[in-house]
């Protein structure tokens, strides 16, 4: 069998870089905080940030094929190794804080797999308010997957399919039911369209300044993340001079008109005010919500009582928690390990402390350990610090989106360097103009950077320090950590 046999086809490229990217949860989150006003920053983000730094990684990918240091060697020859390894260690600690989100997060998706709602807001353990006992569940739940992924379970990757194929169902159903709802109310849509003048005005009362709306670019961004994956696709794609661009291209279409569609769909069926106006819908629970009311919407189209609404709705709750929790296992289990692997393997040794880097059966447990330790105080001390679960959320998911786009700024804004390096070898190049590729790096670099100042000042700007305050201490706090690790390295290096 030739090479090229076992090369990507154009259409196989398209459908490698869409399952890569698209994220059914992104759709209504989006909806339940900017309405239809997020399908503009989706399109923009696909144009201004997405396609340019897909080409960015795949020009890094194609350049650095047989580099086993991933995005640490990429800066690393681009740049200089302290470069690297800040970006590096800011790109694995954006999963520690992922980590942190998900374990407090994990039991939205549980409670509504078993009561096809979310009731969490009521639970308490000894005495404990709604936070507080997720924070404490979350720290059960991180300490039994580190321990189980350090003996190197592999049966996991069986729940993450079956996840990954739910959630595939989740997206047919929510434009299905959305179809069957619009033309069940005649064409009615029950959040009305806004006039174009008013489309950027949020019916959510935390999105309505001006930088609460240029803050929303965060999610838009977040909602493209898993463009680092497509680095490697490059050599793994027939004729790639021809087709990755187109592919890329074709997939960042596709993806952005998925997205709006996703959006309008939701407006077709969900009332904003009606729905998710309520003190009890926040960022952790309103796509959940919002799956509920399709649900409950379908079963009125179809002519039954309230009661059968209800419980048709809590169903699809039930489907929706049952399919996230699977795939949320299964990334929760792979990801616990695979990004400690790749800093420890793409670190120079001796810049990671020794009993950090130390591999037993495979696996990197002390390094798991203490990184369990991490995700433990933090869920503590963000679980701990206040009794109102809308809080709670806002200050994981604006966390988690700070953290994971942050590194983003790092790799984009390498790439002018990494041109510039004559003793590269670039065997795929799409920016072959200087002035369009610094133009294009300035505009991804100053995009992400702008949406995370927006995101992590907006809080503030409304009396919420502590939403603020979070979102900085993670990057800052790991940041003056990974400097202190290569001051350590330099020192001893030049002994």
């Amino acid at each position: 069998m030739s090479n090229d046999s076992k090369k990507l086809s154009l259409m196989a490229l398209i459908m490698m870089i869409f399952t890569s990217v698209y994220g059914f949860n992104n759709m209504p989150r989006s909806f339940y905080l900017m309405g239809y006003g997020a399908i503009p920053f989706y399109v923009i983000s696909a144009i201004i940030f997405f396609v340019p730094f897909a080409f960015m990684i795949a020009e890094y990918g194609s350049a650095f094929k047989d580099e086993k240091g991933g995005i640490f060697s990429w800066m690393e020859k681009s740049v200089n190794t302290k470069y690297a390894f800040v970006a590096t260690f800011m790109w694995y600690t954006s999963y520690v804080i992922w980590l942190v989100n998900i374990s407090s997060g994990i039991m939205v998706p549980v409670s509504n797999a078993i009561f096809g709602t979310d009731t969490t807001a009521e639970w308490s353990l000894f005495g404990l308010n709604g936070p507080q006992t997720l924070a404490v569940l979350g720290v059960v739940f991180i300490l039994v997957v580190t321990f189980f992924s350090s003996k190197g379970l592999d049966k996991i990757k069986i729940v993450s399919t079956v996840g990954g194929i739910a959630c595939m169902a989740l997206n047919v159903l929510l434009l299905g039911g959305a179809l069957i709802v619009w033309i069940g109310n005649g064409g009615k849509l029950l959040q009305p369209l806004p006039a174009m003048s008013d489309l950027l005005v949020s019916p959510n009362p935390e999105f309505v300044t001006p930088i609460a709306v240029l803050g929303f670019l965060v999610y838009a961004l977040f909602a493209f993340g898993g463009t680092e994956a497509v680095g490697g696709l490059v050599d793994q794609t027939e004729n790639p001079e021809k087709n990755f661009g187109k592919g890329l291209t074709i997939a960042a279409i596709i993806i952005a008109i998925g997205y709006a569609i996703g959006i309008f769909a939701v407006g077709i069926f969900t009332n904003w005010d009606a729905t998710l106006s309520a003190e009890t819908v926040h960022k952790g629970n309103a796509s959940y919500v919002i799956m509920n009311n399709l649900g409950y919407q379908l079963g009125a189209v179809f002519g039954m009582n309230d009661a059968g609404c209800v419980a048709f709705g809590n169903g699809i709750a039930r489907f929706m928690g049952i399919s996230i929790l699977c795939s949320l296992a299964g990334a929760v289990f792979t990801l616990i390990y695979a990004p400690l692997k790749q800093l420890i393997e793409g670190s120079p040794k001796g810049l990671l402390p020794d009993y950090f880097c130390k591999m037993e059966d495979g696996m990197p447990k002390n390094a798991m350990k203490i990184q369990c330790g991490i995700v433990v105080v933090m869920d503590l001390l963000i679980g701990m610090g206040g009794d109102a679960m809308t809080q709670f959320f806002n200050i994981l998911v604006s966390m988690t989106n700070v953290a994971m786009t942050l590194p983003y700024v790092f790799i984009a804004g390498a790439f002018i360097a990494f041109k510039r390096n004559k003793d590269i070898k670039k065997s795929f190049v799409v920016f072959k103009n200087e002035k369009v590729m610094v133009v294009f790096t300035v505009l991804v670099t100053a995009t992400v950077a702008f949406a995370n100042i927006f995101t992590i000042i907006e809080p503030a700007m409304n009396g919420d320090i502590q939403t603020t305050v979070w979102s900085i201490v993670g990057p800052v706090l790991f940041t003056v950590i990974a400097l202190i690790l290569h001051g350590r390295y330099q020192k001893h290096s030049e002994q």
